[in-house]
């Protein structure tokens, strides 16, 4: 069965306002029109993908599904025709996503050094999606911070990083110069105890079984809003840690944790002149002393 790429299109704008005549005014059309056109997708597929109730629109699971695959699906076909033109010579665009933190700028001038016409684009990712870029097509390569799922990549290292504990400004440990992670064993971690196993074999509400649920946090500011609230810690690569400063919380030294990892990622099957020459200018990523 093919899917019309409109109709989906039309479908999540619908999905993501939970609004008929809202996603009408999103896409600029009649919300008759609109009506129809998620009406029809809904009959090539068989399946309900939007119900109204009293509370408004509302997506049964089969349309929960849909919205899920189809934002990264119009992504990739996005970025298809994106990767073709560029092949052609077309008006060429290089995506580049970064981790919070990292400085990508000598590498962009390098790189429009070797290739004055091509535009630059970049995109600001997370621990969730800095991946997940590369697959759906957002972004050509990625600067990644370890660990992430590499099936399908090409990982390449290019340097590493301490991490610091970020700790409220009242913190009992902020005005030490440096803590271990034993110190930090009665903390509530904000983040996922995964991220830091150091912490996570030794920390009392683990092993008590106490630790509340951590929701999700999508960026730094969440991170920093929470810990300067006293709701608990994070621990933060140097270099996101200098950038994102404050003065309600303070950023220590821990012994006993691993460094942060930085490297290239692209997708194995993609290749272009601009991701090998992004590789070349790639070491000028690293931080100087």
């Amino acid at each position: 069965m093919d899917i019309d790429l409109r109709k989906l299109r039309y479908f999540v704008a619908v999905a993501e306002e939970l609004h008929f005549g809202r996603a009408a005014e999103r896409l600029f059309v009649a919300q008759p029109a609109l009506s129809r056109q998620v009406r029809a997708l809904e009959e090539d597929l068989g399946v309900q993908l939007s119900r109204r109730d009293r509370r408004g629109t509302v997506l049964p699971p089969a349309g929960a599904q849909l919205l899920d695959d189809a934002v990264s699906l119009l992504a990739a076909s996005a970025a298809m025709v994106r990767r073709v033109a560029a092949a052609a010579g077309e008006k060429p665009v290089f995506t580049i996503g970064f981790m919070p933190g990292i400085t990508v700028t000598p590498a962009v001038r390098m790189l429009k050094a070797r290739h004055s016409s091509l535009s630059v684009r970049l995109l600001r990712t997370g621990w969730s999606d800095q991946v997940e870029v590369l697959r759906d097509g957002r972004a050509d390569v990625s600067i990644i911070r370890l660990p992430v799922d590499q099936s399908g990549l090409h990982v390449q290292p290019l340097f590493t990083e301490s991490r610091l504990a970020v700790l409220p400004i009242d913190h009992p440990l902020a005005g030490r110069s440096a803590v271990t992670v034993l110190d930090l064993a009665d903390d509530h971690l904000l983040q996922d105890p995964d991220a830091v196993p150091e912490w996570r074999d030794v920390a009392r509400e683990l092993r008590t079984g106490e630790r509340d649920d951590v929701p999700a946090l999508h960026s730094v500011e969440e991170k920093l809003e929470l810990v300067a609230a006293g709701a608990g810690i994070c621990v933060l690569p140097l270099s996101t840690a200098a950038f994102y400063t404050r003065p309600d919380v303070v950023a220590v030294p821990v012994d006993g944790i691993g460094p942060s990892r930085v490297c290239l990622a692209w997708v194995a099957t993609h290749r272009s002149r601009f991701i090998q020459d992004f590789v070349d200018v790639s070491p000028s990523l690293a931080p100087t002393a």
